[in-house]
């Protein structure tokens, strides 16, 4: 098999960074159900239809939205992330299903995906592979190649026997499946003889501790509100969507397809202009592109001027907008500049207006949403591409034009 990818797994390892909080709670749940596989597109065909949103490009879909999340709203960011990225998806039915109980075939499938070697185990010479654990013949057809790519990047030990695919994955399996992603073996394995401070810690086996030592102190991973571990809990496919997030979120480098930057002008016509470091970049957003602002799902249009945003693309078109930072609220604004553009709402009103500004010999065109209240004052004969006007608002919203 191939030794090839030892490099990019250690870029790419699974960090999974237990949820305290809304998370805990959801630990406490999930339910057996069968047809697993669904959830990850695993049986090789296009299962993973969405309930509002499929993102297509050539024989791709991108699904995001899904029809079960009230109960599970502390993990929709998660989720509608991971589902962005094509690690973590849907079912026909459109759901998700957030509380059903993971498999270990399927959190090693998503591990892989999260580290970018979906195509790899996905390719005819993995899938192609023979694999000499006593339940091969367990392991379902189209997962033969994770598990071919998962013993070239080191995540079984060699007295792994087993993969035991069908088995609930549990937090001490993930905990240890991260440290031996991380390469922190040995460290594990020095640390075997630590003393660990959680209240069901005699639940660990010996032979673990040192994995959990070493999980623990480098902020990997956390127990429970009532300093307990719950070793054997299994993982459910929110936590699942939530662990692997978090993953990307720690790692840096390992999400090509995502960029960060301050919203510079009001989206219109699904169009996203940040500024990064100096440099602005204009992004295209698909028109069922999820956004997401404090947790809670929103329409395009409720990104604001100054808001700092987290965006994933998929084939150079935005799928995931993420608000990581709002814009300051209650901020007055007085702007002097030459008049761009304008667009018009259903009601005839003036919707957005675009000016031009010269900032340090550059010229700059910034857009603003317009108040549905807003002032028009001033030599309104002038009113048009080219003339000077002067915008004044408050929280990224124009009230008055004046037209000089």
């Amino acid at each position: 098999m191939k030794k090839n990818l030892m490099k990019k797994f250690v870029a790419t390892g699974l960090v999974l960074t237990m949820v305290a909080g809304g998370g805990t709670a959801a630990f406490a749940n999930g339910s057996k159900n069968d047809d697993r596989g669904k959830g990850n597109n695993n049986n090789g065909s296009k299962n993973n239809t969405s309930y509002t949103q499929n993102v297509i490009n050539g024989d791709v879909t991108i699904n995001i939205n899904f029809n079960d999340m009230k109960n599970s709203q502390w993990a929709m960011r998660y989720i509608a992330s991971l589902a962005s990225k094509r690690v973590f998806e849907g079912y026909e039915d459109g759901s998700f299903k957030p509380e059903k109980t993971v498999t270990r075939i399927e959190a090693i499938t998503a591990a892989v995906r999260l580290m970018g070697l979906r195509e790899q185990a996905e390719s005819d010479a993995e899938k192609q592979t023979k694999l000499n654990f006593k339940d091969a013949d367990k392991i379902p057809a189209w997962a033969v190649g994770y598990v071919a790519v998962a013993l070239e990047n080191d995540l079984f030990t060699e007295s792994d026997d087993s993969v035991k695919p069908n088995e609930d994955a549990n937090r001490l399996w993930a905990t240890t499946l991260l440290v031996k992603a991380l390469k922190l073996e040995a460290e594990a394995k020095a640390n075997m003889t630590s003393t660990l401070t959680f209240k069901d810690a005699k639940q660990i086996p010996a032979g673990s501790v040192g994995y959990v030592k070493v999980a623990v102190d480098k902020g990997l991973i956390d127990g429970f509100e009532d300093n307990t571990f719950k070793p054997n809990q299994s993982v459910t496919r929110a936590q699942l969507a939530a662990l692997l997030d978090r993953t990307n979120e720690q790692l840096p480098g390992q999400d090509q397809n995502s960029n960060s930057g301050t919203v510079n002008t009001a989206v219109y016509n699904n169009v996203l202009s940040l500024t990064k470091n100096g440099t602005t970049t204009v992004y295209n957003l698909h028109p069922d592109v999820f956004v997401l602002r404090n947790g809670v799902k929103v329409a395009p249009t409720e990104i604001a001027v100054g808001d700092t945003v987290k965006v994933r693309t998929f084939n150079n078109t935005v799928v995931f907008v993420e608000v990581t930072g709002n814009a300051p609220v209650n901020t007055s604004f007085d702007i002097l500049g030459t008049l761009t553009s304008t667009t018009i709402n259903a009601q005839g009103k003036i919707a957005t207006i675009t000016i031009t500004q010269n900032i340090n010999g550059v010229d700059q065109s910034t857009t603003y949403n317009v108040s549905s209240t807003f002032a028009l004052t001033g030599n309104l004969a002038n009113f048009s591409a080219g003339h000077v006007i002067q915008l004044k608002g408050q929280n990224q919203s124009v009230t008055t034009i004046d037209v000089k």
